[in-house]
């Protein structure tokens, strides 16, 4: 399999917001998440995404999140998808937080449910579901003043009766430069490489990815 297998590199970059606003003396909060992700360093449409959730804090370094997706995915590479295609998507998690010496770090666990559409002259002709586990560890590292260096692994796997090829689907190895320009918000700026197989299982995408996010803890109500 390996002899047949695809490499296929793709410049692209992501533009992202992520919030996570705690509502004041409650244990609750709401998550808030959009992302712009364009190919070709931003020339085309790669894919957006609009990802609101809730999250409960049952304790000062553990946070449940459950909430839903719309991600539309355009074609885009030497191997794209046949169409472009929707899809919905919702989401259980669990985040858990550690300080190691000056170091902060995370592990998050994410169950995915999808519905993909299935495209056949321009519209979506019926809905495949599918199933998606995700791990992601990450450390930031204090390096002076308001700057840090933040870096994360995260891999993602499928199952159920309609995965394909592709059990294995995708792995993102990030690293990034931090600056806390409010006590409340921070921005990074960093590079992902993205390995990520295609439900064919022949082709393999390297995306190499610039990456600008905004994130956000700003709490809402006194």
């Amino acid at each position: 399999m390996a002899q047949n297998r695809i490499q296929a590199h793709n410049p692209n970059a992501w533009f992202m917001y992520f919030g996570d606003h705690p509502i004041a003396k409650t244990k609750w909060g709401v998550h808030l998440e959009g992302q712009w992700r364009r190919h070709e360093l931003g020339r085309n449409w790669q894919q957006w995404l609009v990802r609101p959730a809730v999250n409960y804090s049952v304790h000062p370094n553990i946070m449940l999140t459950a909430g839903y997706g719309f991600i539309q995915t355009h074609r885009y590479g030497d191997y794209p998808v046949a169409a472009a295609f929707p899809e919905h998507r919702f989401f259980e998690q669990v985040q858990i937080t550690q300080k190691i010496g000056r170091v902060n770090s995370s592990h998050r666990y994410r169950l995915e449910q999808r519905e993909l559409g299935e495209m056949s002259g321009g519209r979506v002709v019926r809905w495949r579901h599918e199933n998606r586990f995700r791990y992601m560890y990450r450390v930031t590292i204090p390096v002076k003043g308001k700057w840090s260096i933040a870096l994360y692994d995260e891999f993602m796997f499928n199952w159920g009766k309609n995965v394909a090829a592709n059990v294995f689907d995708q792995n993102r190895a990030y690293a990034a430069a931090v600056y806390q320009f409010h006590k409340h918000a921070r921005i990074e700026t960093g590079f992902m490489e993205q390995t990520l197989q295609q439900r064919n299982g022949r082709v393999f995408e390297n995306n190499h990815t610039i990456q600008i996010g905004i994130f956000s803890n700003l709490p809402f109500g006194h």
